[in-house]
């Protein structure tokens, strides 16, 4: 009998790194209203810093403010905001600057993908995902910068593996992301004499989340396309809340301009997320194991 595979557990931050890390800090996170992004946005709280959370709808934004701040005892401001105007950034970052006095750590997580081929991605939808996760990146930067420097704080960017390998159907947000860990790059580089950190955290295939149930595929066609982890399971949002902190905690101070892959050593077993390459020579026999947005 072939022995069980290890699982490795889910651990909470809480668990590892002191409860007051962040007392007197403010968090400033693109895309904290939900998923991933909100996760981190707690853990943060939850080590005593205050946030502002951005969204294009306010009222998913004013519950999920309202929620951290009942889970953390923290303060949590909703501001409402299209990464892709930055007028508008400027205003969320003007609140943050009016309600809470300075921004010390910038999450830049707004994000937007889906399943499609080039061959039927319209140049609206391509362009609409560049803008959302490269240039809504680059805006949240340019926003918040002049406040990083004088706080000398840190960015994390919120980015994606896809973009490592060919990913059939991953067009828009490969070269979305891969911009994006560039930009990380030459902001730890430009800045990182001003005392300004940044970033990349990558994860990997994690649970529960809306990106996963969208992109995976369904049905039986999910368990023979993702193998077994390393880890054993699949990711859990505290898995990127854990490295949020670490990053923007004071034991990664000599940590920048770097691509942190969070995926349970996934990347090294990953191949086509559906059969290749039947789904490309044919992309209509497989619609039912996507959810598409053309």
């Amino acid at each position: 009998m072939a022995p069980t595979p290890h699982v490795q557990p889910v651990v909470d931050s809480t668990a590892v790194f002191k409860p007051n890390l962040f007392k007197g800090k403010v968090l400033f996170c693109t895309g904290g209203g939900s998923g991933i992004c909100k996760a981190m946005t707690e853990a943060v709280m939850r080590h005593g810093a205050s946030a502002t959370i951005v969204g294009r709808k306010l009222d998913r934004l004013a519950q999920a403010a309202e929620e951290l701040s009942k889970a953390t005892g923290q303060q949590c401001m909703p501001a409402q905001a299209d990464v892709r105007q930055f007028n508008q950034l400027q205003d969320a970052v003007a609140k943050t600057i009016e309600r809470f006095g300075k921004i010390d750590f910038v999450i830049c997580g707004a994000a937007g993908n889906f399943l499609a081929p080039i061959d039927g991605l319209s140049v609206n939808g391509f362009k609409t995902v560049i803008e959302i996760d490269t240039i809504g990146t680059y805006n949240t930067i340019k926003a918040t910068l002049h406040h990083i420097r004088a706080s000398k704080g840190s960015y994390i960017h919120v980015s994606a593996t896809l973009h490592y390998k060919g990913t059939p159907y991953q067009v828009h947000v490969s070269a979305a992301k891969a911009a994006v860990d560039a930009t990380s790059a030459v902001l730890a580089v430009e800045e990182g004499p001003h005392g300004v950190r940044s970033n990349v955290i990558a994860p990997g295939p994690i649970g529960g989340t809306e990106g996963m149930d969208r992109l995976s595929p369904k049905g039986p066609a999910q368990q023979s396309v993702y193998p077994r982890l390393p880890a054993g399971r699949l990711g859990d949002v505290r898995d990127i809340a854990n490295a949020t902190v670490f990053l923007f905690s004071d034991a990664a101070s000599f940590v920048t301009g770097q691509v942190i892959v969070v995926d349970g050593g996934h990347e090294h077993l990953r191949g086509p997320s559906l059969p290749y390459p039947e789904s490309v020579l044919d992309p209509n026999t497989f619609k039912h194991m996507i959810k598409p947005r053309l």
